[in-house]
């Protein structure tokens, strides 16, 4: 139940930014805020589409200069991580004048790059913060935030004192989709005569899943209808019968609803979010990065809740067989996906209002 008492003149700062993974899931919180706190403000990154996104659900939008660590140690990145410290200083001092101008009862963090220089100015001015971690293992910046945070909530479960085990931030439209919507906008057929496939790549596409892809494309059209969310700028001059390609989908709720089997990276938002839906899926982890997706496809592999096919033996080959391996468990896969998580959205809310409750008290 959401509450619909406003506590009167509350304000609360939500922080986050670098991917739509670290900022979407703002949106699942928001009915609760909405119906609890008088004022809602975002600082988020320079990035025009997060921009967009929270702007459109009616939250006043502060941008934020940041600096971010590169992992890849190429020359050019090794000079730009040695002037980290200079530009986290200046982004530090610019969400602290945020701060002071929005006077927030409260922060709420979703991590990336962005989320450090604002939680670290809101442990100055003594204003509590509450973070959120996606994945099976802390980022880099939820990880430097942890002294400045009163509490942690997680999506799988992390020891500590600080921790609080909520479950993952699932937007409610996730359970509403409707299957019919996508057949009629890409002409598919209502009575289906093959199985659906839906493959994401992420909300920046995967260049090694798009191609595995293409390449087995020929043996996939024979037995699937296949909608293929490959990234912006990321489609190619291929084509097959029951073949759709698609730079980025808005409303992801009914293309789930539409597909019977699924391939996917494993970042933890659409990872949730198929579990909590119970779709077949086939797992395909960056193997890049800091490695939170090889650690959440472990939670999977725990509970028997999917396939997984590691990039390093991705090829069209593995793809197909990965495939016809995850269809035919894919009642197993469907029963235990609910293991894997469950929806926090409300456990994370109860702890922002026990927070701004508890710092009321204490004032």
């Amino acid at each position: 139940m959401i509450r619909t008492t406003k506590n009167a003149g509350k304000t609360i700062v939500l922080t986050g930014g670098g991917t739509a993974g670290h900022v979407l899931p703002h949106l699942a919180l928001l009915p609760h805020l909405k119906a609890t706190f008088n004022k809602i403000y975002y600082i988020g990154s320079t990035n025009l589409a997060e921009r967009k996104i929270i702007e459109d659900a009616g939250v006043p939008f502060y941008p934020l200069k940041c600096v971010k660590f590169r992992r890849s140690f190429s020359p050019k990145n090794i000079v730009k991580n040695a002037m980290i410290p200079f530009g986290f200083l200046k982004s530090k001092k610019q969400a602290t004048k945020i701060l002071n101008q929005l006077t927030p009862d409260i922060v709420f963090s979703k991590g990336g790059f962005v989320a450090l220089p604002v939680v670290l100015a809101a442990k100055a001015r003594r204003i509590p913060v509450v973070a959120h971690e996606s994945d099976a293992t802390l980022g880099l910046a939820n990880r430097l935030s942890v002294g400045a945070c009163t509490k942690i909530c997680t999506t799988f479960e992390i020891e500590g004192d600080k921790f609080v085990h909520a479950g993952s931030l699932i937007r409610q439209k996730i359970y509403n989709g409707n299957a019919e919507i996508v057949a009629r906008r890409h002409d598919m057929p209502l009575a289906k005569t093959d199985q659906n496939l839906l493959v994401l790549g992420g909300s920046l596409g995967a260049t090694k899943v798009n191609e595995a892809v293409r390449s087995a494309l020929t043996d996939l059209s024979k037995q699937y209808n296949i909608i293929h969310v490959c990234g912006r700028g990321k489609t190619a001059d291929v084509s097959a019968p029951g073949y759709v390609q698609l730079e980025y989908i808005q409303d992801i709720e009914n293309y789930i609803a539409w597909a019977d089997v699924v391939v996917s990276r494993a970042g933890s938002n659409t990872l949730c979010e198929l579990m909590v839906c119970g779709k077949p899926t086939l797992f395909i982890p960056l193997s890049t990065g800091r490695g939170d997706q090889i650690d959440n496809v472990k939670i999977v592999q725990k509970y028997n809740a999917g396939g997984v096919l590691l990039e390093s033996a991705l090829n069209n080959a593995s793809l197909v067989r990965g495939l016809r391996e995850t269809w035919d468990n894919r009642e197993t896969y469907a029963k235990n996906a609910y293991k894997v998580t469950k929806d926090g959205t409300k456990g994370v809310f109860d702890t922002i209002f026990s927070v701004v409750c508890d710092a009321d008290y204490t004032k």
